[in-house]
């Protein structure tokens, strides 16, 4: 009887990601603190820490021939719109001009009150877009994620038990992967 396949969730896969990022970013940081290095020096050390432990985790992927399977939620349900008909013309606000006296104050009052509460709808509105634009950059790199390492495990039936084309792959895939940040940090850096 024949083993079945063994698959990667990609939810687990992207998981993973992210922590090995936040780890990255805290082992950096606290090494940093002993030391005065660059900016450019820092993002060095963390390219070759996500380097290293993505070569170690496409090694073994394909050396056990794992696959990898996506259960990450759709959200195709989601309908475009048009929510907001007005957008880039600017509304005709009423002018109020209350004069000198008790009625000035007053309407002073009125004003900066309801000025408050939209500056206060309008913080509002900001923070749903922040949180969806967040939302938006984790979909990307979960997709990011999850095609590049589906197009790796796509060579897991031939290097299956085989360290060393495992290792010739997760090397070729690692510098294609993070070689062109390394590039573009070092060309930065010269001009």
């Amino acid at each position: 009887m024949k083993a079945a396949k063994t698959y990667l969730k990609g939810q687990s896969v992207f998981i993973i990601s992210i922590i090995v990022i936040l780890i990255t970013i805290l082992t950096v940081y606290l090494n940093g603190e002993n030391h005065d290095r660059s900016i450019t020096s820092n993002f060095y050390i963390s390219l070759a820490i996500i380097g290293t432990v993505l070569f170690l985790f496409m090694t073994y992927g394909l050396y056990k021939g794992i696959g990898l399977r996506d259960n990450f939620p759709n959200f195709k349900s989601y309908e475009v719109g048009n929510y907001i008909p007005s957008s880039g013309e600017m509304p005709d606000l009423p002018f109020f001009e209350g004069g000198d006296g008790i009625g000035g104050i007053i309407i002073s009052v009125l004003v900066w009150v309801a000025m408050t509460i939209l500056i206060f709808l309008l913080l509002i509105l900001i923070e749903i877009a922040l949180w969806f634009s967040i939302f938006i950059i984790i979909m990307m790199l979960y997709w990011l994620f999850f095609r590049a390492l589906k197009l790796v495990f796509t060579k897991a039936p031939i290097t299956k038990g085989k360290i060393r084309i495992s290792m010739l792959y997760s090397l070729a895939y690692t510098i294609l992967y993070l070689g062109w940040i390394f590039i573009l940090v070092y060309l930065t850096q010269k001009f």
